[in-house]
């Protein structure tokens, strides 16, 4: 199987890519949205290290928003308790696909968290930065301190396009990004 990770930005159109290769996807940014609904095992545990903050389930992400703008260093702590059941996630996802030729990883944090193998085909997504931000800026729940902090736990993205044995650059145009994905799709899989 090939694995196709996608990396890249906060609001650089990773996701829009990854969809648009039209394989199975696995989105970290999806899952842990899920597991915040669906998850008991997550919510007891951010219970037990935020009891002031998070007290009903499903988990409410403004609670978590609080809890980072209450301590910046309390992301780290959410991300050690995340972290952990978004990686068992994607690997149950990566033994239900084991048969397909190929499947696209859009996880943020995916060289960070060392989950790249040697064989992966790293996508990088170069977004034009002026209507990356501007996109950003229009989503209901932006926040430019959780923005900032989110970008210090990431590689620089000079090292991430670098690595990249692919740089697909955005400017926001679907037609062209649809056109890109599947030229890539088509030189990646035989």
């Amino acid at each position: 199987m090939i694995r196709i990770a996608v990396l890249g930005d906060i609001g650089s159109g990773k996701s829009f890519f990854a969809k648009q290769l039209n394989i199975p996807l696995f989105n970290a940014d999806n899952t842990v949205f899920d597991l915040y609904k669906s998850s008991r095992d997550l919510y007891a545990k951010l219970k037990k290290s935020f009891p002031k903050y998070i007290s009903e389930f499903p988990i409410d992400k403004d609670d978590l928003v609080k809890i980072i703008n209450q301590n910046p260093t309390n992301l780290k702590k959410i991300i050690k308790i995340v972290h952990p059941l978004v990686r068992k996630e994607m690997n149950k996802f990566l033994k239900k696909n084991k048969n397909k030729k190929a499947v696209v990883l859009d996880i943020p944090l995916f060289l960070e968290n060392k989950l790249n193998l040697n064989t992966d085909i790293l996508v990088f997504i170069d977004p034009t930065k002026n209507k990356m931000m501007t996109k950003l800026k229009k989503r209901k729940n932006f926040n430019l301190k959780i923005y900032t902090l989110l970008k210090s736990a990431q590689l620089p993205l000079d090292l991430k396009k670098e690595k990249a044995d692919f740089v697909v650059k955005n400017n926001f145009n679907s037609a062209k990004i649809k056109k890109d994905a599947k030229n890539l799709i088509d030189k990646v899989i035989i």
